[in-house]
């Protein structure tokens, strides 16, 4: 595959991922279920909220051109793939953008949870693994 189309790929596969992501935080929101487990993540699902996520997930998708040499059957790679790639927007999430916007070092602002990175690995694990299946369904 030549390079324009990998990266047409993986800019769209990086948008899906962050809109099935964006979909999984507003529901985990909505339902009450990060407020339960003692964090203050209850957005909206507003274009304001939403835009900036599929723009940098699809930004995040770039993480795919890093070559990860995976052995085992389709898919156990795309899994450990998606795993593997969202560990960048993880980190990034709680080292830079949350004491950017004030929620501190590792989220702590947001309640007792986040700082575990609980919701953060999770959620950014679902960007991860749906961008690989997107990937993988394309090629």
């Amino acid at each position: 595959m030549n390079r324009i189309r990998q990266l047409s790929l993986y800019l769209t596969a990086g948008a899906i991922g962050a809109l099935v992501n964006s979909l999984a935080v507003w529901i985990a929101g909505s339902i009450g279920l990060t407020t339960a487990l003692g964090a203050q993540i209850a957005p909206t699902l507003t274009p304001n909220w939403l835009y900036p996520r599929l723009t940098w997930g699809a930004i995040w998708g770039l993480l795919f051109f890093v070559p990860l040499k995976i052995t085992g059957n389709a898919r156990k790679r795309i899994i450990w793939q998606g795993l593997l790639v969202s560990l960048g927007p993880t980190v990034a999430q709680l080292f830079y953008f949350f004491p950017t916007v004030g929620k501190g070092l590792l989220g702590f602002q947001l309640g007792i949870i986040t700082p575990l990175p609980l919701f953060v690995i999770v959620f950014n694990a679902i960007w991860g693994i749906v961008a690989a299946a997107w990937i993988a369904a394309a090629q």
